[in-house]
């Protein structure tokens, strides 16, 4: 059998792996392996061809992994839902205090309470929405 076919079979292995547990890393692998059997195809000797595996391999788990990572843990700028109101500016309708009110946030009417329950906004003033508890906006 030729040198690039067992570089394929290597390949194949790591794939194996990475289907079951999912781990990048071992396609990072399986790709130098396919990098690895091109260069034995191409008539690179078995030096040439470890060099080639060992170079691509630890560049794509050195350079792709990071990045990857990043990605995973970045969280999305585009905001929806309630999570979309807050930080929001509302208009009071009907006086808000600690305990009930009335606003318009985004066209639509809400419930709405003061998050100081001392603190009483009138008709006309505008406030900030801080957080949405149920269907109750809380503001100040």
């Amino acid at each position: 059998m030729d040198t690039w076919v067992w570089w394929l079979v290597a390949a194949a292995g790591l794939g194996i792996p990475l289907v079951i547990t999912a781990l990048p890393e071992f396609g990072m692998i399986a790709a130098g392996a396919v990098a690895a059997a091109i260069t034995a195809a191409l008539g690179g000797d078995l030096t040439l061809q470890v060099v080639v595996f060992a170079v691509v391999s630890v560049a794509l788990v050195s350079v792709v992994r990071p990045i990857a990572n990043r990605h995973r843990t970045t969280h999305p700028v585009l905001r929806t839902g309630v999570d979309a109101l807050k930080g929001r500016e509302a208009v009071v309708l009907e006086r808000v205090d600690g305990h009930n009110g009335r606003i318009k946030l985004g066209g639509e009417i809400w419930s709405a309470r003061s998050f100081d329950a001392d603190q009483v906004f009138e008709a006309g003033q505008k406030v900030d929405v801080i957080e949405i508890e149920g269907a109750t906006a809380v503001v100040m």
